[in-house]
């Protein structure tokens, strides 16, 4: 599939029909992990032009990944992260966690955004916040492609972080999602102090399903998504 660019075209709507001058995209990452917090980006932009190469950080190489998260933290007029904890995640389930790291993130900016464009179709934000969800957002918009490489390379660091004492689940590489290490060193040594307990991946482990946790709040509004699904050894 030959590269698009991401564009300015929803910014440039938003101004038009709403009046917003000051455009934050937002994008998350960590949803689909076993381990670690959610991060979420909001970055803000303006209609400048992007670094070359810039898309969905999900489509590039780690090492580009890497590089562009240099030039783009550089290169917007404003970012920054907000996390929910994997504790915070077990006691109010992924839409609320989503919602407290994006709001720690909308917060931190030094200006407040006049509009929001959220990555995917499901708003988890809401009110206050004006927002304009666009399913792969971080494909199609500069700001939320800016804030979707920028969310996976910190969060992947701080990972690598988390992990240094935990070798043997390689969260250095696999930031804390399920992979064939990670899955092996959960059966062999059971849930690091990071793991998310009360997902449904705990059941398929007997000798240590008894430290999963019971859900204490409603159904979730976001999907249930592969994370949450266990998995055959």
């Amino acid at each position: 599939m030959p590269y698009v660019p991401p564009t300015h075209t929803v910014e440039r709507s938003l101004r038009a029909t709403t009046g917003a001058r000051i455009i934050a995209g937002v994008d998350e990452v960590g949803r689909g992990a076993w381990a670690g917090p959610v991060t979420v980006c909001a970055a803000v932009t303006g209609l400048r032009r992007p670094p070359e190469g810039l898309t969905d950080s999900k489509l590039l190489t780690p090492k580009r990944r890497e590089e562009l998260a240099v030039l783009l933290e550089k290169w917007v007029t404003a970012h920054s992260l907000g996390h929910a904890s994997h504790e915070e995640i077990d006691e109010h389930g992924m839409t609320a966690a989503l919602r407290l790291a994006a709001e720690r993130a909308l917060n931190a900016l030094p200006v407040r955004p006049d509009a929001v464009i959220l990555d995917g179709k499901h708003d988890y934000l809401g009110a206050p916040w004006r927002v304009r969800t666009v399913i792969k957002g971080d494909q199609s918009c500069v700001a939320v492609a800016a804030a979707s490489v920028i969310a996976k390379v910190r969060r992947d660091k701080m990972m690598a972080e988390l992990g240094a004492d935990h070798a043997d689940f390689c969260f250095a590489a696999n930031a804390g999602y399920p992979s064939p290490v990670h899955k092996a060193a959960l059966q062999e040594r059971g849930p690091t102090p990071y793991h998310r307990l009360t997902w449904a991946y705990l059941d398929a482990l007997p000798q240590w399903r008894h430290l999963r946790k019971p859900r204490l709040w409603a159904e979730q509004t976001v999907p249930e998504i592969e994370g949450q699904l266990g998995f055959d050894f």
